[in-house]
């Protein structure tokens, strides 16, 4: 068993020689007697033992060896956690990995080496901001030795048993591979997808059919015409004279009838919405999001204002003033 840590680093820079033979000992005793071994012989000695004692419990993330190495000394300075490193390297020869090497703090507020080390810099550097992030506050000081390697200082380095935990999760997370850029990740879905999605909800109408409606008095519901434009889009294309000027970003405020910026004809579930925007596109997830609310009501033009004017149905082309309704939620409460 290699001798403990504290006593190594509290040794005297090399041990006793050996006594002197007596001249009636054999020259053959004198040549297999041991050598002399130094501190740092033995320092090295227990570097590689902490070194393969990680390397047996170290686990696989996506082709790299990853683990974590606590040194058994609270003494342990940055150069010894270097010959760690430098042993971890020899252990797993030329396998990818990234481990963590840590000397114990004996209290919170102590400051003690931390560092990462790999065959691919790039993890090495994702592992050193990850831990950043692990350790709010605690990291002082960061810098790096050499290419693989990360060096920091942490406070209170192993106090509690989060930190080997956190360690690890480092550690794991930094050797994932990464993604092909163009691949897109699970469950994600394009815009073209959301749009089809939210079409597949909804009972689109024309221009000429949101006219109707807008005129029909037989209907047993109240309807109401939404522009969600920009106030600029509405001054450069025109506008729908009687429709609510309500932009996108305060949509579901203000007709939410749960919500007490909502606008005082949104005080029923069953309310007709139909949104409108320039060409029918956002207006389509508008209304979706509506649906969302429980406005099961509400449906989009097909074609935007673009389409109604095409349709030859009124429009009002002069410019529009600001809306109150286009002040932001955050601007307003």
């Amino acid at each position: 068993m290699p001798a403990p840590l504290q006593v190594i680093e509290d040794a005297s820079a090399e041990e006793p020689a050996s006594q002197p033979t007596s001249p009636s000992r054999s020259t053959h005793a004198s040549i297999n007697q041991s050598p002399t071994r130094t501190l740092d012989d033995v320092r090295l000695q227990v570097a590689e033992s902490l070194a393969f004692r990680a390397f047996r419990k170290a686990e696989t993330v996506d082709g790299t060896k990853v683990g974590v190495v606590t040194t058994l000394s609270h003494h342990s300075d940055e150069r010894f956690l270097k010959l760690v490193a430098s042993a971890v390297k020899r252990t797993v020869l030329t396998s990818s990995h990234l481990f963590a090497v840590a000397a114990p703090s004996t209290v919170p507020e102590e400051v003690r080496p931390l560092l990462f080390c790999g065959s691919d810099d790039v993890a090495v550097q994702r592992a050193g901001l990850l831990i950043a992030s692990k350790f709010l506050g605690r990291v002082t000081t960061t810098h790096s030795v050499e290419s693989g390697i990360w060096i920091g200082t942490a406070r209170g380095l192993g106090v509690t048993s989060f930190d080997d935990a956190a360690l690890w999760d480092v550690v794991r997370k930094a050797s994932r591979a990464l993604m092909d850029p163009l691949t897109p990740p699970p469950g994600s879905r394009s815009i073209s997808q959301l749009l089809s999605d939210a079409r597949a909800r909804l009972e689109r109408i024309t221009p000429r059919q949101a006219y109707d409606e807008a005129h029909d008095s037989t209907n047993p519901w109240p309807v109401v015409l939404v522009d969600i434009r920009p106030d600029a889009q509405r001054r450069a294309s025109g506008s729908i004279a009687g429709s609510l000027f309500i932009e996108r970003n305060v949509l579901e405020w203000r007709f939410d009838p749960r919500c007490a910026h909502r606008l005082a004809v949104a005080n029923r579930y069953d309310l007709r919405i139909i949104v409108f925007c320039q060409e029918g596109y956002t207006s389509s997830l508008a209304a979706a999001s509506l649906h969302d609310l429980g406005m099961l009501n509400a449906t989009d033009i097909i074609g935007g204002f673009s389409a109604w004017k095409e349709a030859g149905l009124p429009a009002d082309v002069v410019p529009v003033p600001p809306s109150r309704s286009s002040v932001s939620p955050s601007d307003e409460y």
